[in-house]
């Protein structure tokens, strides 16, 4: 029988048994919730593991977050990065917000059932949000120039933000200091071709 998360124990083996299990748990309450509410484009569900669970640890590549780190993930969306990285880091404390409500529901109906602990939501935008984090990570969410606006009062220590294509002109007049990453050096597989991690540091 294959292993439905072989994908990701390839690159991550030390994954617990309770890991394991909390990965494999989750393709089937996202396409129940899917079902309901539509988080997920219904022909990425069929790369559920590479375009979403993967692509979100990539961030786990470039920062190894020690025990009582404090993560905010801003427009989370149906919760990427922030689910994945809350069952890799049981010790991190991760918000995850969006101002969509149905979205924050999925967020906090898939954590509950995984028993995740560390992972917080929460339906608010991020100028509103008054708390600190050591890191603020998204997906895709906006151009850096009006994230950062929106977001600058967040992080204590940086940003690292998963984002694809060709960033330079995006990045031309950004002013602090940036290093990309491109996660075609820690993943095999064309989806990843064009996509980087984004560490920013403050």
């Amino acid at each position: 029988m294959t292993n439905p998360i072989g994908i990701l124990t390839d690159y991550f083996d030390q994954l617990s048994v309770n890991q394991q299990n909390q990965f494999t748990a989750m393709k089937a309450l996202y396409e129940d919730w899917n079902s309901k509410i539509n988080v997920i484009s219904r022909k990425d569900m069929d790369n559920f593991y590479q375009h979403h669970v993967l692509h979100s640890l990539a961030i786990a590549k470039v920062m190894d977050f020690k025990a009582g780190t404090t993560i905010i993930d801003v427009g989370t969306g149906g919760g990427f990065p922030s689910i994945p990285l809350a069952i890799l880091f049981p010790k991190v404390q991760i918000h995850a917000i969006d101002s969509i409500g149905k979205k924050i529901k999925v967020v906090s109906e898939v954590s509950q059932a995984l028993g995740l602990k560390n992972l917080t939501c929460e339906q608010i935008r991020a100028e509103e949000v008054g708390q600190r984090f050591d890191f603020v990570v998204s997906r895709a969410v906006a151009p850096i120039d009006v994230f950062y606006l929106q977001t600058k009062h967040l992080p204590r220590r940086g940003y690292l933000c998963l984002k694809g294509g060709d960033l330079t002109e995006e990045f031309a007049n950004f002013k602090l200091r940036t290093k990309f990453y491109d996660i075609k050096e820690f993943f095999e597989g064309e989806f990843f071709e064009t996509k980087k991690v984004v560490h920013i540091s403050i």
